[in-house]
């Protein structure tokens, strides 16, 4: 029986810590197809290369997986780990896992997840993960358990067509996680500031800075079950069409 074809990215870059720790989860489940940027690429959200061509090349970083190195961003991760598959899109993308929170509004901004978006948008079910810590040395092995179960359940149960997961996980020993929930996203935003520095040319630069406040205190939020010890499993769509104000503006005189 022919295995599963996974395809794996990341935001952090292919030395993370995050994504060999993906990998060590997943490969169980399939065949890995690693696509994967060659530095850090947080921050990029939907970002793809435009400008510029692609570098891409063969590693064998990741000893017995066909992997590649790419010079893109995560969504170009994407798109090249699907044109290199050629006949066979694969029948599973993951993405991370993320060295830090991407809960609520974070996952505007966020590579892993726009990577995750982008295999909605290619027809194949994408999950992307996140742990809520951001050290380069974090411990994954509780987040890994996670990521076992619910791409198992992925595989054996299949995701609506269009439809990814943005999956959280708290950064706590796996006694201590409660469990999984399924939950909406938080209105919760950053509250942004700039740290003015002056360089030794005298020329002021910025360092983009804020803190992170959560407006909803409903109980059906990602922010609230990870602030409960749970993991947070978001339904996510690239559909960003306001359907419910449609009809109001049908209204207008245009």
């Amino acid at each position: 029986m022919e295995r599963p074809l996974i395809l794996v990215t990341n935001d952090d870059g292919f030395t993370a810590k995050g994504i060999k720790s993906l990998i060590d989860a997943v490969s169980e489940f399939g065949d890995l197809l690693i696509v994967a940027p060659d530095k850090p690429q947080s921050g990029m959200g939907h970002a793809i290369t435009v400008n510029e061509p692609l570098r891409v090349s063969l590693s064998d970083y990741f000893k017995g997986h066909k992997m590649y190195i790419c010079s893109g961003t995560p969504v170009d991760c994407i798109k090249m780990g699907v044109y290199k598959s050629k006949d066979k899109l694969p029948d599973l993308i993951v993405s991370g896992i993320n060295h830090g929170s991407n809960a609520s509004t974070n996952v505007l901004y966020s590579g892993t997840m726009s990577a995750a978006v982008e295999g909605a948008l290619e027809g194949v079910p994408s999950i992307g993960f996140s742990l809520l810590d951001y050290d380069v040395d974090a411990d994954f092995e509780p987040s890994m358990h996670f990521v076992k179960k619910i791409v198992k359940e992925a595989l054996e149960k299949k995701m609506e067509k269009g439809i990814c997961l943005n999956v959280n996980i708290p950064k706590l020993p796996l006694s201590k996680i409660k469990g999984v929930k399924i939950c909406r996203q938080a209105r919760a935003f950053w509250d942004d500031t700039f740290e003015e520095r002056t360089d030794p040319l005298g020329k002021k630069y910025y360092w983009l800075t804020g803190e992170f406040h959560d407006h909803d205190k409903a109980e059906d939020t990602d922010m609230s079950a990870l602030e409960n010890n749970y993991v947070s499993i978001v339904p996510t769509q690239f559909d960003m069409t306001a359907h419910h104000t449609i009809s109001h503006l049908n209204q207008w005189k245009l």
